[in-house]
């Protein structure tokens, strides 16, 4: 090769080394502008991500507050399977015992109350708790507080179905 190089003309050799710089500078400034349009990109792509998980997030919080609000009016909406003086809120793992006729002075039955909203579904608990309740296994518990002597080694009288 360097055989090859001595026989050429200067000025061709010249012209060989400026197209090599150039070729060179452009592949060079070619990959400078590619990563600055990839971290452009990814920067852009960055910001939408943020802001469709914020849009998102948003979403479900006015959702969760919009069950939450309704939960606590649902005695007062039409509909609701008792008087609002007959039910007590619980909210977790069910929202409300009710004992409809508790107000007269004669409950009648117990009921749990699951209130929902749009389509949102019962959770694996809430699922437990009505299979339990329909295929009748709820007991009566009186738990007595233990005051010292004999008593204390009674523990809770139970009545109902045991499972």
């Amino acid at each position: 090769m360097s055989a090859l190089l001595q026989e050429l003309n200067p000025l061709v050799l010249a012209a060989l080394v400026l197209v090599l710089a150039a070729l060179t500078l452009a592949l060079a400034a070619g990959l400078a502008l590619g990563r600055r349009q990839g971290r452009a990109e990814a920067e852009r792509d960055a910001r939408e991500r943020t802001e469709a998980a914020r849009e998102d997030a948003v979403k479900r919080s006015r959702a969760v507050l919009t069950g939450q609000i309704g939960e606590q009016l649902a005695p007062y909406l039409p509909g609701f399977p008792c008087r609002p003086e007959d039910a007590r809120f619980v909210g977790k793992p069910v929202d409300f015992v009710a004992f409809p006729g508790l107000s007269e002075g004669a409950p009648a039955e117990l009921l749990l109350v699951e209130v929902k909203s749009g389509d949102a579904r019962l959770s694996a608990a809430e699922r437990a708790i009505r299979d339990a309740v329909l295929a009748g296994r709820v007991r009566w518990v009186e738990y007595r507080l233990p005051v010292g002597g004999a008593e204390a080694d009674k523990g809770p009288r139970e009545r109902g179905r045991r499972p």
